[in-house]
């Protein structure tokens, strides 16, 4: 059985992943990329699925601690036990050929007895390997995987699986390095594991010097993005939602997703984020990325794309696996990939004038792509669609949809204001006038001074606390205050924001969801415009009390069991956390815009 969401730490080398559990048990491993099948799926249900544990033997641990080498991600991992304590450090380097991951147990007192098991499972842990001895360990071998483990320690096979038992003197040190490459390839050489650590720890410090964010929560700051470096996809820029698929939002649901992709949607916050943090570079190669994915025919755009721009992410059931805690169907692709959600054209043109404001070199191309997506909008914004949350249901009038539909007309505007582009400046003036007063007349509740889900709706969203953050309506307007209390009131459980009433008929699923720990951002966000710092400030500490002892954060949180929720760790979690810190702190670079 799979530990507890927030028992898992992340490492991974810009390239794929792996969740390493307090009980030093490898549970998630997909290779060579995020949205590869993975080696290791334990995490999706039991050893048999795949996973690497290393810990020590006989059950007489007394206590864990573990930690990220300081602006690394190397995790180690401290244990305590009757014979003695051991280290155990976990990391992957940056690639430069072959993924590897290496492991080294350091003998810090005593004599400790060591149980290593293997349990390679190719293609999500359906299929089993053919494994032979090497001069330095084993190769295990199946279709166009290999996976190759060096190490000193005596190796023997037990029912299919790999062990080894082994004791480990203080000052003594013992490697482990797992590489991948294609089956039909040559072996390639395996490096030095205490090399590999070291080079590692270089790469990560020199990368997180970088970081100019210095306020009050630098620490969590500056974690937060060490882990949206380790969610990015180095060849291309994307920067995938989380490392894991179908973690569920809610334990023993259907609720479970497959987020080994890169959203459209979260690309404007994720720029904010990096620019906020100093990371330009990685900023301008999300944006890069982004114009890239979305440039074609504009209603053939997607909402999420695969790590180089793929479209096609087809959604699949694997039945052999029984999900994490019983929580069924397990998935791979999304979906939602095909939905129409009107929100992503503002999303886009936000994205590209931010990124124009806050000074990133031009794009040639960035233009003409978005000229091309405001022509199609100006007939589509009228059009039902499917909304922020991918909800399966009939598509509607979602009033954030249709709020961003006007983001997207003003940033256009300010571009040609600005920047002296071409563009039918009176047409689209008309335009985001005409979508701000039917949102104003068609998306607010007068008799509960509130704006709502969709028109003709009574419900609230947690979307619409948006609408101050993207400028429609300045933050002191009745109508937002209306809003920001409803939200406050009827969408807040145990001082946390859940996105809405979960409700089949709007949904197409059956209720049931953790609260969002985005949209508890995005409240402290809007409270802070307000003037309300103090309370702002206060929920912002009530969210970092959530994050694992190794500063991560899953989507979503159960306020009752206590517990993580979703796929993790989770990009906008992390993401929305830099920005509002930023913001709390004065360092955030968001113009706040209101209504013209």
């Amino acid at each position: 059985m799979s530990q507890t969401i927030e028992d898992y730490a992340l490492i991974g080398d810009c390239h794929t992943a792996a969740l390493v559990g307090r009980n030093g048990s490898i549970d998630w491993l997909c290779l060579p990329r995020f949205d590869s099948a993975a080696c290791f799926a334990a995490l999706l249900g039991t050893s048999n699925h795949g996973r690497w544990l290393l810990c020590p033997a006989n059950d007489n641990v007394r206590s864990i601690a573990r930690r990220y080498r300081e602006g690394t991600l190397i995790l180690e991992t401290d244990y305590e036990t009757a014979d003695g304590a051991v280290t155990i450090v976990d990391c992957m380097p940056p690639r430069a050929d072959a993924p590897s991951l290496a492991r080294l147990v350091i003998g810090r007192r005593g004599r400790v007895p060591m149980r290593m098991q293997l349990v390679v499972r190719f293609d999500y842990g359906s299929i089993i390997p053919w494994v032979r001895r090497t001069n330095t360990g084993i190769s295990a071998v199946a279709g166009p995987d290999s996976l190759l483990i060096d190490t000193e320690v005596k190796l023997r096979g037990e029912n299919l699986t790999t062990v080894a038992d082994f004791t480990v003197a203080a000052g003594q040190r013992v490697p482990m390095v797992l590489t991948w490459h294609l089956g039909h390839e040559s072996s390639p050489k395996a490096g030095q594991a205490e090399n590999m650590i070291e080079e590692t720890e270089r790469w990560w410090q020199d990368w997180s010097e970088r970081c100019t964010y210095h306020g009050p929560w630098r620490d969590a700051v500056l974690r937060s993005l060490i882990t949206l470096k380790g969610l990015s996809y180095a060849p291309t820029g994307g920067i995938v939602a989380a490392p894991t698929t179908s973690l569920p939002e809610k334990i023993g649901g259907i609720r479970n997703w497959d987020y080994r992709f890169c959203w459209v949607r979260d690309a404007t916050f994720t720029l904010y984020a990096l620019i906020n943090g100093g990371y330009v570079d990685e900023a301008k190669a999300w944006r890069e990325w982004l114009v890239r994915a979305v440039a074609g025919t504009p209603s053939q755009m997607n909402i999420m794309y695969g790590l180089a721009g793929e479209r096609r992410l087809t959604e699949l059931e694997l039945d052999w696996l029984p999900g994490y805690e019983n929580s069924r169907p397990v998935r791979i692709g999304n979906g939602a990939y095909q939905q129409f959600q009107l929100d992503v054209y503002g999303e886009v043109m936000d994205t590209l004038e931010f990124a124009r404001r806050a000074g990133l070199p031009a794009d040639d191309n960035a233009w003409h792509v978005q000229e091309a997506m405001l022509a199609h909008l100006e007939s589509a914004w009228r059009e039902p669609d499917d909304g922020i949350w991918e909800v399966r249901g009939p598509p509607r009038h979602f009033t954030h949809s249709k709020v961003m539909a006007w983001t997207a007309m003003d940033r256009a505007i300010a571009a040609v204001d600005r920047l002296h582009v071409a563009g039918p400046l009176d047409r689209w003036r008309q335009l985001r006038d005409e979508i701000h007063v039917e949102v104003c007349r068609k998306g607010f509740d007068p008799d509960r001074n509130t704006f709502v889900q969709f028109y003709g709706s009574k419900e609230l969203d947690a979307s619409l606390l948006m609408i101050p953050l993207v400028g429609f309506l300045p933050a002191d307007d009745p109508r937002v205050k209306g809003t920001i209390e409803a939200v406050q009131r009827e969408l807040m459980r145990d001082g946390f924001v859940t996105r809405y009433v979960t409700k089949e008929d709007v949904e197409g699923l059956p209720p049931g969801e953790g609260v969002f720990l985005a949209c508890t951002f995005w409240l402290a966000d809007c409270l802070a415009m307000l003037g309300r710092r103090d309370e702002a400030q206060r929920i912002f500490e009530q969210l970092l009390s959530l994050r694992n002892d190794v500063g991560l954060l899953s989507e979503e949180y159960d306020p009752v069991a206590r517990r993580l929720l979703g796929n993790f760790p989770q990009a906008l979690s992390h993401v929305s956390l830099i920005n509002t810190a930023c913001n709390l702190s004065g360092q955030g670079t968001r113009e706040r815009r209101e209504k013209r």
